[in-house]
């Protein structure tokens, strides 16, 4: 019988990305603090690629605890120069971010990990670099009137798959895990654990 899969997240992305890979997985919110976290690691000098990886632990771990089978935990984080972005509270802030960005290179640190009976058994950092090209600020304006707030759902405050492509000038790294989820490796774990047929 084949070992049940949990994701432990809220993120629609995550999830379409899983089914349309073809892993039946189960969503379920892991009901973790991530703000009181991410403040208590930033506060301690945690780098911001160990806080995407420690937080997605955290949460694989505390659905672990209760779910059988497998469970994955992600995070995302965007570091500029070592610096975290967060999900912009609001479309000023969503702004803001992008006039940060505009011009400059910056890496998603897109963290995974599996964890099985309240144990991590599997982990993997992904790290794409994204270039943004230089934003007029008539172009940051027209983009965030017509994204809404779907950019609040995002770290950068843009979304590649859409309106999101017109940003940017070069992008190193895989498509999925700038969608949050390092899709390819994740599926071989999958393989190995015989979730997936060879």
């Amino acid at each position: 019988m084949s070992l049940a899969v949990t994701l432990a997240s809220g993120s629609a992305s995550r999830r379409a990305l899983l089914t349309a890979a073809g892993v039946s997985a189960e969503a379920v919110a892991p009901n973790v603090d991530e703000d009181s976290y991410r403040t208590a690691m930033r506060a301690d000098g945690v780098s911001v690629r160990d806080q995407a990886m420690q937080l997605a632990e955290m949460k694989a771990i505390r659905v672990s605890q209760s779910r059988p089978g497998l469970v994955i935990g992600g995070d995302q984080m965007l570091a500029l120069d070592e610096e975290a972005f967060d999900k912009p509270r609001d479309l000023a802030e969503a702004k803001s971010h992008l006039i940060r960005l505009s011009g400059k290179s910056h890496t998603l640190e897109t963290a995974i990990v599996v964890c099985e009976e309240g144990r991590s058994v599997w982990r993997h950092l992904a790290r794409p670099k994204l270039t943004m090209r230089t934003l007029s600020p008539e172009f940051i304006d027209d983009y965030v009137a017509r994204c809404g707030d779907t950019l609040l759902t995002t770290v950068g405050a843009y979304q590649l798959e859409s309106h999101g492509a017109q940003l940017f000038s070069r992008i190193e790294g895989d498509y999925f895990s700038i969608l949050g989820l390092p899709l390819l490796p994740l599926l071989d774990y999958l393989r190995v654990r015989k979730v997936l047929p060879q």
